[in-house]
């Protein structure tokens, strides 16, 4: 667990280190898309929501980051019954996820070797660990799927784990009605995610300026 400060969006521009926070949050949120781009060419499963993107798109003349964005824009929409309020990286992590992912993916071939597969598989996996302790870490605020995740948290009184466990299950299930890609992959970042960002998160949570409120959360994807 880890302690970032609970602010918002005006809150976040005046706490002070700016250029390194907005840098930090860039390079974060375009390793999150690249770590997306990975996996897609491991071909052995995606991300628990990306497996719901990967079906999705089957059914919409759309590429995969596209889809990703729009997802994240209709996630934002649940916030608002919720009341949460979105942060400076809530909407940069809606819009450069899926476009540094597609960026990628237009140039990434695909490994035909099961080891290589198995490479970019375990590499997509541990990038985007590392990725999340970047972007949470700038303290610019949650992504639209975690917002989702605390928000209805608080509405129901359930605990986070229980909560995003709920949404990751039915994400996949409705994926994989839609004939989105599952495999060990998907297991692999669902049992691996949450500690490699918990692992690497204190590194990289930027100390603010300007005192601030202060929130445990739990490190997680998008």
């Amino acid at each position: 667990m880890s302690s970032l400060a609970d602010l918002g969006p005006l809150a976040q521009l005046r706490a002070g280190r700016l250029p390194r926070r907005l840098t930090q949050l860039l390079i974060g949120l375009v390793l999150y898309g690249a770590s997306l781009a990975l996996m897609v060419r491991g071909r052995l499963g995606l991300a628990p929501w990306d497996v719901l993107h990967s079906g999705l798109i089957r059914y919409v003349p759309i590429d995969l980051g596209q889809m990703v964005i729009v997802v994240s824009m209709l996630v934002l929409l649940l916030w608002i019954p919720l009341r949460e309020k979105p942060g400076i990286g809530t909407l940069a992590n809606s819009v450069l996820i899926g476009a540094s992912a597609d960026a990628l993916l237009a140039v990434l071939p695909a490994p035909h070797p099961l080891a290589m597969r198995v490479l970019f598989t375990l590499g997509g996996v541990a990038l985007c660990g590392f990725a999340t302790a970047l972007y949470i870490g700038a303290q610019f605020g949650r992504g639209p799927r975690d917002g989702l995740m605390t928000g209805l948290a608080r509405r129901t009184g359930a605990s986070l784990r229980l909560v995003r466990t709920g949404l990751e299950v039915s994400v996949v299930i409705i994926g994989l009605l839609l004939g989105g890609s599952l495999g060990l992959g998907t297991v692999l970042y669902a049992l691996a995610i949450g500690p490699l960002a918990q692992r690497w998160l204190p590194a990289w949570v930027v100390e603010l300026e300007a005192p601030a409120p202060v929130v445990v959360t739990e490190a997680s994807a998008t």
